[in-house]
């Protein structure tokens, strides 16, 4: 079993600190990365490199932001990463998600929130430069995930599909819920991955048009709320 890494960039060729710090430590997990910068969209650069890897249907896959520092010793990110995802039902994992997609499409809605359906933990900075932890409730099963880190066996990838959906106007935003709702949709249980990640941003995507016309096209064509059986 392989396991591989695709993460998207603005320069491969001048990487920021924090993203050389994650290859160097997925390095050290064995991990063979693929750094893609200068593609059309989000969509096309998973699509095109995971044509590349051409990966077995037992191989890992990770799709990542450039910008997460990973805070478990290798031996137990990939301990912890081939638990779950060698389990038949398995679909996508990640540190993050719900298992109540609202009408709204948000995932990190309050209301669902405080109902506690949302699982899982991320480490963010705030505007000081401080960390903070933004626990969303225990490791479980969900519908979807927060694409920060996300990752898969290359049977599932290939069953789910990475296109983008002809009705997505922005290139950039939405894929995370589009890819783990559709793996949610085909039969697959998503899964929080119980690993401490630290994410080097404060989700000021949602302020971006494309975001917003992204969620609302995703509310128009599918059938909401999703959410798993009691």
């Amino acid at each position: 079993m392989n396991i591989n890494a695709i993460i998207c960039t603005r320069d491969r060729n001048n990487v920021t600190q924090t993203t050389d710090k994650l290859l160097k430590y997925l390095i050290s997990c064995g991990v063979k990365i693929f750094l893609m910068s200068g593609a059309k969209s989000i969509f096309a650069a998973y699509k095109s490199a995971f044509e590349k890897i051409d990966p077995a249907d037992d191989d890992i896959v990770i799709f990542c932001h450039d910008d997460i520092e990973i805070r478990e010793t290798p031996e137990n990110f990939k301990k912890k990463l081939s638990d779950l995802l060698n389990l038949p039902e398995t679909g996508f994992v990640g540190p993050a998600g719900t298992a109540h997609l609202g009408e709204n499409a948000v995932w990190w809605d309050m209301d669902v929130w405080t109902a506690g359906k949302h699982h899982g933990k991320v480490l963010h900075i705030n505007p000081q430069g401080h960390e903070y932890v933004t626990f969303y409730g225990k490791p479980d099963d969900v519908v979807v995930l927060d694409g920060l880190f996300l990752a898969a066996k290359g049977k599932t990838i290939r069953e789910v599909g990475l296109d983008k959906p002809d009705y997505f106007e922005g290139v950039w935003d939405f894929y995370d819920i589009h890819y783990t709702s559709q793996a949610f949709l085909k039969g697959f249980t998503n899964k929080v991955l119980n690993i401490e990640i630290l994410h080097n941003s404060r989700g000021e995507l949602v302020g971006r048009d494309s975001w917003h016309k992204n969620r609302e096209a995703f509310i128009k064509n599918n059938k909401l709320p999703l959410k798993l059986e009691e």
